[in-house]
Parts: C-alpha cells; sequence; structure tokens
C-alpha cells in the first residue's frame, strides 16, 4: 500500500471539509415535500330532486379545456411576509377524474380524489382556498385530508355553494373543523379569517344578487308603492325615532322613482328574494314547500266551493224538514 505525502494529505482533508462545507447549505435548504391525500364530497347542480343535465354537461366540457376545479392549502404556521404574514399557501391541486365520474340522475353525492404536494417545513395546514373554473356552481360538503405529516387526519366541514370564479371579487376560503377564541386563532390564520367577516358583512351598497354571500341588515322600507299612488305609500320602519325598529334582511334592490328611500317591490308571484344562497330551502325541502302549498290551496278552494249555496231560502231535502218537527229547535238557557 501507497503512502500520501503531507500536502496531498492536507489536501484532501481541505477538499472533505471544502465539500462538506459546501454540502451542508444544500441539505438545509432541501424541501421535504410530501404527499397528502385528500377526499372531497360535492353535490352538483340540480333542479328539483334532479341533477342539471345541461350544466354537468358544460362542466365536462370545461374540464377538457383545462378549466379545471382547483384547491390550495393554507399554513396555520408560518406567514408569507410578502402577504403580511397571511398563511404561506401550497401548491394548487385538482379534483381528479371529474370527466369519467358518472353523473347520477337523482341529486346525490358525489366522492373526488384529490392529490397536495405539501412542504412539511410549512406545517399543519388550516385552511383551504378552492376556485371554481366550471361553468356551473356546485355544493361542496366536505373535505378531509389523511396522513397529515406531524397531525394525522384534517376535516373541513363546508356546507356551501361555490359559485363560478368570476362571480367572486375574492378567494372563497374554508377553515378546519377545529374552533378558536379570537385572542388564540394562529396569526396566519386571523387574516384570512377577518377578511372572510368582511365579506360576510358586505359594503352596503349595490344590488345583491344570488352568489353573493352578504348578510346585511335595512330598514322595512317596501312596504309601499309610491309610483302607483299616494294612496300606496307606507312609512318606512326601523331607523326613526317613531319606528325604531325592526329590521330586514338587505337585497339591495332599486329605489322607487317617486320616493329614493323605499325600494321598489317584486311582483307578488315572484319568490325570486335575494336570502344568501347557503341559506335557501335545498332541493328538498323547496319541493316539500311547493307541494304544501298547492295542497293549502286546493284545500281552501274545495272547502270554499263546497260551502256555496244556491237556494239558501230552501229546504235541501225532506230530511232537513223532518229533523227541524224532531228535534226541535236548539237555543241557550239565559241566567236568571
Amino acid at each position: 500500500m501507497g503512502h500520501c505525502s503531507i500536502p496531498e494529505m492536507l489536501e484532501k482533508t481541505l477538499q472533505i471539509i471544502c465539500g462538506k462545507a459546501q454540502d451542508e447549505p444544500k441539505e438545509k435548504n432541501k424541501i421535504e415535500v410530501t404527499k397528502i391525500k385528500g377526499t372531497i364530497k360535492l353535490m352538483k347542480k340540480n333542479v328539483l330532486d334532479l341533477n342539471d343535465a345541461g350544466a354537468s354537461f358544460l362542466d365536462r366540457v370545461y374540464e377538457l379545456f383545462g378549466k379545471r376545479v382547483s384547491l390550495q392549502l393554507i399554513s396555520a404556521v408560518h406567514g408569507d411576509p410578502a402577504k403580511g404574514l397571511k398563511g404561506e399557501l401550497g401548491k394548487a391541486a385538482f379534483l381528479e377524474n371529474w370527466v369519467s365520474t358518472l353523473t347520477s340522475v337523482s341529486a346525490k353525492d358525489a366522492t373526488f380524489n384529490i392529490l397536495f404536494e405539501w412542504d412539511e417545513s410549512m406545517g399543519v395546514p388550516g385552511a383551504f382556498i378552492i376556485k371554481n373554473f366550471h361553468h356551473s356552481q356546485f355544493y361542496l360538503k366536505t373535505v378531509t385530508l389523511e396522513d397529515v405529516p406531524r397531525h394525522g387526519q384534517i376535516h373541513f366541514i363546508c356546507n356551501s355553494w361555490v359559485y363560478p370564479q368570476h362571480r367572486y371579487k375574492y378567494n372563497r376560503v374554508f377553515f378546519a373543523n377545529k374552533t378558536y377564541l379570537p385572542c388564540n386563532t394562529p396569526e396566519p390564520l386571523r387574516l384570512y379569517r377577518e377578511e372572510e367577516l368582511i365579506n360576510l358583512r358586505g359594503n352596503g351598497s349595490g344590488k345583491l344578487n344570488e352568489w353573493d354571500r352578504v348578510y346585511d341588515y335595512a330598514y322595512y322600507n317596501d312596504l309601499g308603492s309610491p309610483d302607483k299612488g299616494k294612496e300606496y305609500e307606507r312609512p318606512v320602519l326601523g331607523g326613526s325615532e317613531k319606528f325604531p325598529y325592526p329590521r330586514r334582511g338587505r337585497t339591495g334592490r332599486a329605489p322607487t322613482k317617486k320616493d329614493p328611500n323605499s325600494e321598489s317591490r317584486l311582483p307578488l308571484l315572484n319568490l325570486d328574494i335575494y336570502v344568501p344562497r347557503d341559506e335557501r330551502f335545498n332541493n328538498v325541502k323547496f319541493s316539500d314547500f311547493l307541494a304544501y302549498a298547492f295542497k293549502s290551496i286546493g284545500q281552501v278552494l274545495v272547502s270554499e266551493i263546497s260551502s256555496l249555496d244556491t237556494s239558501p231560502n230552501e229546504f235541501n231535502d225532506f230530511q232537513a224538514v223532518l229533523k227541524l218537527y224532531e228535534g226541535g229547535l236548539s237555543y241557550q238557557m239565559g241566567r236568571h
């Protein structure tokens, strides 16, 4: 075996030391990316108890052209300094097999898989952003993440309609099924919570549409119809000394022409009154509501028709005459 000279040994030693020094930053900067499997349950757009076939077809077309449904996980541990310490965002992931998943005729839940790439150094995700680039809305029920590093399973209860992205001026954010006191809310999630609250409160102006999620209040200023004449004018209830209350849900309809303080009314049979979409009757409740409404109207009509008497001053049959003589006249005894 040969022996190395002292200069060679020093050179090798320096190479090893320098090599390790060069490798150490690489190891420190190495990003540990893990795969997180997710399961999503949703219900596609439907009419009463049936799926909207046209909407399902258009959603598949949009999917083929790359306009899909994406989700981004939000870290509950690390904030992004460039965004005011809001939670860092993971890489966008997309719902799988939307085109190949058969849609049943009846309105039922559909289950989709999704695979996230998540940097373990970002900690545990506490929320996610969802963007719907399809043609139609869908009802998002739950999102479940499996085998999250250093945590396990994370469950999101959503129960909300998600409309196409162009309908919103902000991102739809859903938070994990874990409650915090305001003072204990993780800082990376707190800013998202505050933005969500602002979106739900609205700005107090403009007409509200079915995809808006505004829970705002207004005075009862739609009780009359000033445009029809003075006899149709009604006072505004709420906001004055005489009528300080009550309040109603704000709809943002246009004011009347004669009185800018009064809001225009919808036609009598128009059911398109603004209610936040998540608070409206679902398909089952709405169909039951219509069925019971028609049933009630039918019962009233039948009773009114049967009560009509074309000969009020005549006996209908001989039995009525006999009852008059056999039973006599009923009267109430007075007190002495």
